[in-house]
């Protein structure tokens, strides 16, 4: 059987029953050697993968930025774990109840490249970040700088620190269509000021898709003396990088996203030498100041998400970081091409490719946001979710490797259609 006998076939058994462990990994060994740009276009192969997944059939899911979906095989691995900690009770909680979750803290490390000792699992990004912002020893004067689309919950927790302190929050607008990254790092480095104690930026913003020059501005702030703090909630799994490459001080992200895994996972980077600036949300009087445990006391929880993050990440890897990201970009661009130059459409995500992968944005000329989002699901069965607010008017459109091509041709219709 050839390669697309073999991949037709099984993406038509996923159609009526769900695709194996072991058929996942033959479908991925029938493309190994072929390059990832013609992986991403091959429909046959996708539509195997999809074969996975249980997906509901009453929509098309183009929102899967918030929460991404499991494939059955993480969620088959998921349920096991959950009853394998129910079935032990207080013994599984009172003894490696630990080992296992640095162990998945570990295999965290390994995916970003960084150092165990710099890593610790979350329950999101918003947990993550803003331990780092609530944590620092503000004093009346600081500054920090971050942006407007920086996400709210991050923003509100520099209010909240600004009430309390007495700093000051200095914000900027990223441009939606840059003329080069120097224009985005000199819009950073204009805010600071010698009062400038952090400065957050997104490493792709989560309400546009923008992927930032994030190492470039990591060097521009360091040479002022100025830490970084970035928020990855988009960016694991989603595209290929390493902490160690950006330079950030820290860095915080969920894995319930473009990892898949279960709801209430993130982590939590912190460079060495920063680790005894941060007060912990949550005390612990156990751990010295240098270690980074000490800011992961955060009490009981679901213990069996821990357990699943080794699973999902070894579901990434056998798919491949660059046939997921290769996809992924392949597919926004594929819809965002056929509709950026229609007049009555608005994209708010950069022309250039190499700015953004699987997320854009798109509006609608005098329809507003909240409109648009409803008349997709109601008219054309297209779930999405509506952005109003720091200068992006649209629908965010989150795809996953599961979509095809044929979903992404019903979006084109209905903002070829809706005026």
């Amino acid at each position: 059987m050839n390669k697309r006998t073999f991949l037709k076939s099984t993406s038509l058994l996923g159609l009526g029953s769900l695709v194996s462990y072991s058929s996942i990994g033959k479908i991925v060994k029938s493309v190994a050697n072929l390059p990832v740009e013609a992986v991403a276009q091959d429909e046959d192969f996708w539509a195997a993968i999809r074969g996975g997944y249980k997906l509901k059939p009453d929509y098309i899911n183009l929102e899967n930025g918030y929460y991404s979906i499991m494939p059955q095989e993480i969620l088959e691995k998921y349920l096991d774990h959950v009853r394998d900690v129910n079935m032990q009770g207080s013994y599984y909680m009172r003894t490696v109840q630990f080992d296992n979750k640095n162990a998945a803290a570990a295999k965290v490390a390994e995916l970003v490249g960084c150092s165990r000792d710099e890593v610790i699992i979350t329950r999101n990004t918003t947990e993550s970040l803003d331990m780092i912002t609530s944590g620092m020893n503000w004093k009346e004067g600081d500054e920090a700088v971050m942006a407007e689309q920086d996400y709210g919950a991050m923003l509100d927790m520099f209010k909240q620190v600004s009430k309390r302190y007495g700093m000051t929050n200095r914000i900027v607008s990223v441009p939606m269509d840059p003329k080069s990254d120097d224009e985005i790092v000199q819009l950073y480095a204009n805010a600071i000021t010698p009062q400038t104690k952090l400065l957050m930026v997104c490493h792709m913003i989560n309400i546009t898709g923008h992927i930032l020059p994030v190492r470039k501005i990591c060097d521009m702030a360091h040479s002022k003396g100025v830490p970084v703090m970035v928020d990855g909630a988009h960016a694991i799994a989603h595209i290929k990088f390493s902490i160690p490459d950006l330079d950030c001080d820290y860095y915080g992200a969920s894995l319930h996203k473009w990892l898949s895994v279960p709801l209430g996972a993130g982590m939590l980077y912190v460079k060495k030498d920063h680790i005894p600036r941060v007060w912990p949300l949550f005390a612990d009087s156990t751990k010295k100041d240098t270690d980074i445990q000490r800011l992961n006391h955060t009490g009981t929880l679901p213990v069996a998400t821990d357990l699943t993050i080794a699973n999902a990440i070894d579901f990434y890897h056998k798919i491949g970081a660059d046939r997921k990201e290769a996809r992924l970009r392949y597919l926004q661009n594929y819809w965002t091409n056929k509709v950026r130059n229609m007049p009555h459409v608005i994209l708010n995500t950069p022309t250039d490719a190499t700015r953004s992968c699987g997320i854009a944005n798109v509006g609608i000329k005098g329809m507003k946001p909240g409109e648009l989002q409803k008349t997709l699901l109601d008219q054309y069965r297209i779930y999405t979710v509506a952005i109003d607010g720091a200068g992006v008017h649209g629908c965010r459109i989150t795809p996953n490797v599961f979509t095809t091509t044929t979903e992404m041709e019903a979006l084109v219709k209905a903002l070829t259609e809706i005026r």
